[in-house]
């Protein structure tokens, strides 16, 4: 199989020469109904398009069905969270040849005027939160973000309130480079009430570091009403994760999590750890969210019931 990638922004592309010759030499043509409506009038007649649309196995399914190389024409630049690398985890053995043009996120910066040295992008564009979650842990200077409909920036920048990182401020793009083209530069309060176009993007400015202690005081932990010393004492905490190697593991049960201080201490010393903690108390649930919220830890998973009730398979 053979693929032409063209990455297009969000306007009526100029097309290079390289580009044009892909284009007039081939007659299976891909892409979103965007872009179909930014390049048919440079398609030869006649042509075929296979538009880009849920469920996925219909699209590969038509790609498999051709002989010919297919140009595909991608939002950006193809091999940034784009369509290329979908390609090749799907064809590995496949040609493909990709043509970029500029990231959403490199339009924003450069229409921001921003320093993009320390730039560190994270998409939850269909993904879950835990790439977004691990750079929030580790404040980095400078994070992008590719957002989508339901993790719009309204909901990105609640996030980051309910977990305490107001150290942030936020530049969003909407419809770059379209006829709706806006730039904002806001708080998290102002964009947290917000309602933004369907093409978005966002940077996170960090504007002063957080001080998050690993090795957090006892008494700082919300516990159990009552029973203030149930909790793993903090010089335990640190031995058990220090023989765990919490910084070579990928995944940490925490059987029993009470206040949740293994779980959340595990996480500030290794943001991209999947933690899944498992209690049969039900009113340690909220204790757990209310210590997360307080240190600025998210993405814990929390397991309530009895552990010997859960079919453990399930969990990695």
């Amino acid at each position: 199989m053979t693929f032409y990638i063209i990455g297009i922004g969000n306007k009526t592309p100029r097309f290079t020469p390289e580009q044009l010759e892909y284009i007039a030499t081939s007659s299976i043509y891909s892409g979103g109904k965007r872009h179909y409506e930014l390049i048919k009038d440079n398609l030869p007649q006649p042509h075929r398009w296979i538009t880009i649309e849920s469920p996925m196995s219909r699209v590969f399914d038509a790609y498999e069905r051709e002989q010919k190389p297919i140009v595909v024409f991608a939002s950006g630049n193809p091999l940034f969270y784009g369509f290329s690398n979908t390609l090749r985890n799907k064809y590995p053995k496949a040609k493909i040849s990709t043509i970029p043009y500029f990231s959403s996120i490199q339009l924003l910066a450069n229409a921001t005027n921003t320093n993009s040295n320390q730039l560190e992008t994270v998409s939850v564009h269909g993904r879950n939160w835990s790439a977004l979650d691990a750079v929030l842990i580790q404040q980095k200077e400078l994070i992008g973000v590719l957002t989508d409909t339901e993790k719009n920036p309204a909901v990105i920048a609640q996030r980051l309130l309910d977990y305490g990182y107001t150290n942030y401020e936020i530049s969003i793009g909407e419809d770059i480079e379209g006829t709706q083209e806006q730039f904002h530069a806001l708080t998290l309060s102002e964009a947290a009430t917000k309602t933004f176009h369907p093409l978005n993007c966002m940077l996170l400015k960090k504007k002063f570091h957080r001080p998050i202690d690993f090795g957090i005081a006892d008494t700082d932990f919300t516990g159990l009403p009552g029973r203030p010393n149930m909790i793993t004492k903090m010089p335990i905490r640190l031995t058990t994760l220090h023989l765990l190697e919490v910084l070579k593991i990928k995944t940490l049960w925490d059987i029993g999590f009470c206040t949740g201080s293994i779980s959340i201490e595990a996480k500030l010393k290794n943001a991209a750890l999947e933690v899944i903690a498992f209690e049969k108390r039900p009113e340690c649930e909220a204790i757990l969210l209310e210590n997360q919220k307080r240190f600025g830890v998210p993405g814990i998973q929390a397991v309530m019931g009895d552990f010997f009730d859960h079919y453990l398979t399930q969990f990695p």
